[in-house]
């Protein structure tokens, strides 16, 4: 016998990134997502007020001085305000099953992977090393995504999408964007790259490795108006997303996550990608800084509970 479908019911997530300090008007919603550089340095009066380089415990212990040389900051401290938090999940390229309880909430359940890595790029925390040239070996750190991640939170956008700058061209990571091809999460939610804010639905092309079909931009609802950033994933805007979440935990327990067979993934046909950063310019910020809106994604997941 089929197992019996999922109920879902809609989730509303509103998707921020790249604070730097600004604290922008946040629309109501069931989940919010940061993906990172939160405040400018990370010291603590900055992380308990709202480039957070005072997580990332090695790379502050041997540069911190080039930061906060007068005022060396607590690693441990500061983590604290994270970890401690009871509503809050830090994730550090780790991953959590998430289920909303709250009594006006919609009671849907969720697994999330986070990293706050991407390209290295001057001397800052979370960086790692990109391949040289096409044809070197890519960067492994994206193998730790796990097959069952719904919603995949990571600083840096993958190569080619929403990773546009106005002087470096395309400034995503390449394994990430096989890795997102190989995961195919619901929600994809990134930042790092200011001036490439958005969204964009891709279909994947499941007979070709690591390739797409095609993508479709966003058109943001909110731009010049008091409407809410929106992007709906359920149907009642635009059509339902094309991806049934399903699990391959038969294909895992089998060959595992990394060998799993294309067919097996065939109810993930379609991954909705933002860059919800909310700072649009870049350092020195000529003209003052611009800021844009959250991005809200409205998206049906499953219920855990009825409620």
């Amino acid at each position: 016998m089929s197992p019996a479908p999922e109920t879902l019911r809609r989730t509303r997530i509103v998707c921020i990134s790249d604070t730097h300090n600004s604290t922008p008007k946040l629309p109501l919603g069931d989940v919010l997502i940061h993906a990172g550089d939160l405040t400018n340095q990370g010291s603590y009066s900055e992380v308990q007020r709202n480039h957070d380089i005072t997580l990332d415990e090695a790379f502050y212990a041997e540069n911190g001085h080039d930061f906060h040389n007068q005022t060396p900051q607590s690693h441990a401290d500061c983590l604290a305000l994270f970890t401690s938090a009871p509503s809050i999940t830090y994730l550090n390229h780790s991953t959590a099953t998430i289920r909303l309880s709250s009594p006006t909430g919609p009671h849907t359940s969720f697994s999330i992977f986070g990293s706050p890595y991407s390209p290295r790029c001057g001397n800052w925390a979370f960086s790692y090393d990109v391949a040289p040239s096409p044809n070197s070996d890519l960067p492994k750190l994206w193998d730790d995504i796990p097959l069952s991640t719904d919603i995949l939170v990571t600083h840096t956008p993958p190569y080619s999408h929403l990773d546009k700058t106005s002087t470096h061209g395309a400034a995503g990571c390449e394994a990430l964007r096989r890795a997102l091809w190989r995961i195919r999460p619901r929600l994809a939610v990134c930042g790092h790259v200011h001036m490439a804010r958005g969204a964009e639905r891709i279909a994947w092309n499941l007979t070709s490795p690591h390739s797409e079909a095609h993508s479709t931009a966003w058109e943001d609802p909110g731009l010049g108006s008091n409407r809410i950033s929106l992007v709906d994933l359920t149907g009642r805007k635009a059509p339902p997303l094309a991806n049934d979440g399903s699990h391959p935990q038969a294909c895992a327990s089998a060959h595992g996550e990394d060998r799993c067979d294309v067919d097996t993934l065939r109810g993930r046909r379609e991954t909705c990608l933002v860059n919800a950063s909310i700072v649009q310019t870049s350092y020195p910020h000529v003209g003052g800084k611009k800021l844009g809106k959250p991005i809200v994604v409205d998206l049906d997941l499953p219920v855990w509970e009825a409620g």
